[in-house]
């Protein structure tokens, strides 16, 4: 029997508005009068364990096949773009935490090096070399989440132990770097705010070792069982083509065979220095984006190993006399040293005028910061491009002819955080 959108609407009170609010014309609900047979309109979310956040799909369903499906995002919209120009750069590094809140040192890194690429910063070797442990540690931490979810979310409850152990000693390491276990706000507009603690290059050396063995167990546990093939060999097939026109990035678009990689193909943090493989998938599907992963937390131990080995001596932030904050010493001591200190604090740094965007290799993807400078301590836009947001972008191509149950897995192997989504 088909159902009215008056129908709809009158069980679902929030359908009329939202309907209103985005016009009848080309609206999904709309077609909603012209189903027939069997069909239903399902709503899944925004409160589900399977959507990871606050995402809302609205499903049609032909039985239990999937027919047309519509992702309705926005429910954690804070406004950090408009909040952003409205303070000071260093004033906004805390709000990148919040971003993918997963790994909010590689959003922290890659707003300071948008920012540096405006002020034609760059910073010194041992500062670079901090910044690529943050980075690699957070693609780590992020990835040994996804999969541990994404176990879950298809019945293989015991992996997501394994990870989260070795998530929580990642933490500990946070911890002792920046003083703060989840938002860390570490860095600063030209470089951190402390140098490594003593034991801490140790500490994550024990970690690389330790850990290797861990995602071997992972690896035993998953890539030959025959319940999690079954469901995600062949499930959310994304080729190449369509891998790249509908703008994935990261692991997403590495797994439909794309060998694309920001630390490869435009090199930052002296990541061309480094020596790692990009992980490519073959057919696209779900269980090709698991593998991208897992390979890829391999290569991050190899990228620390390496750091590690190699670590440099020397400063760790950019000397610029003018631009950064005095030291403390001084600033308790000297006159010219408090004005200097009081004119950066309240005014924010003097930037020059101009556009750039700059684009890091996030563990969700490819996370851009465009800034729109008319001089000042304050950004006249900022436009932030989170991978997430355009990840899930194609739901609405690869779910339909899917099953019900497929959705959980099609959604665990694009692996998004809401908060970044939505900004």
């Amino acid at each position: 029997m088909a159902t009215s959108t008056q129908e709809i609407e009158a069980l679902d009170p929030a359908a009329k508005v939202a309907r209103a609010a985005r016009g009848v014309a080309g609206d999904y609900r709309q077609s909603t009068e012209d189903l027939i047979g069997e069909k239903l309109v399902l709503n899944m979310g925004p409160s589900h364990p399977a959507t990871h956040g606050v995402l809302r799909l609205i499903l049609e369903l032909d039985g239990e096949v999937i027919t047309r499906a519509e992702p309705d995002v926005g429910f954690l919209h804070r406004g950090d773009e408009k909040i952003a120009e409205n303070m000071q750069y260093n004033q906004f590094v805390p709000y990148t935490d919040r971003l993918d809140y997963l790994a909010p040192l590689a959003n922290n890194v890659a707003y300071a090096l948008a920012v540096e690429k405006l002020m034609g910063w760059e910073l010194p070797e041992r500062g670079k070399a901090i910044r690529v442990i943050c980075c690699e540690l957070a693609r780590i931490s992020a990835h040994l989440l996804g999969l541990g979810a994404y176990a879950m979310d298809v019945g293989a409850m015991t992996v997501f132990l394994y990870t989260f152990q070795h998530r929580e000693i990642i933490y500990n390491l946070s911890e002792q770097l920046t003083g703060a276990r989840f938002t860390t706000s570490y860095t600063r507009i030209g470089g951190q705010i402390r140098d490594l603690p003593e034991g801490f290059t140790q500490a994550v050396a024990k970690f690389c070792d330790d850990f290797l063995v861990c995602l071997d167990e992972v690896d035993t546990l998953l890539t030959r069982n025959k319940i999690f093939l079954g469901r995600t060999k062949d499930v959310g097939v994304i080729s190449k083509e369509d891998a790249i026109a509908w703008g994935l990035s990261g692991p997403n678009l590495r797994g439909s065979g794309v060998e694309h990689d920001l630390r490869k193909a435009h090199p930052y943090l002296d990541y061309d220095r480094y020596e790692f493989d990009i992980p490519i998938g073959e057919y696209g599907d779900s269980f090709d984006r698991y593998l991208v992963r897992m390979e890829e937390m391999r290569q991050s131990v190899r990228i620390l190993r390496q750091v590690l080995k190699n670590l440099p001596d020397g400063p760790i932030n950019v000397v610029d006399a003018k631009q950064r904050l005095p030291q403390k010493e001084k600033v308790l001591m000297k006159m010219e040293e408090l004005i200097h200190h009081f004119i950066l604090v309240t005014e924010g740094l003097d930037a020059p005028e101009g556009e750039v965007y700059f684009g890091a290799e996030n563990p969700k993807g490819e996370l851009g910061f465009y800034i729109c400078s008319k001089g000042g301590g304050v950004p006249y836009r900022l436009k932030i491009r989170a991978p997430s947001f355009v990840n899930l972008s194609i739901l609405p191509h690869i779910l339909p002819g899917h099953m019900m149950s497929d959705v959980v897995a099609i959604l665990g192997s694009l692996d998004f955080v809401m908060g970044e989504c939505d900004r």
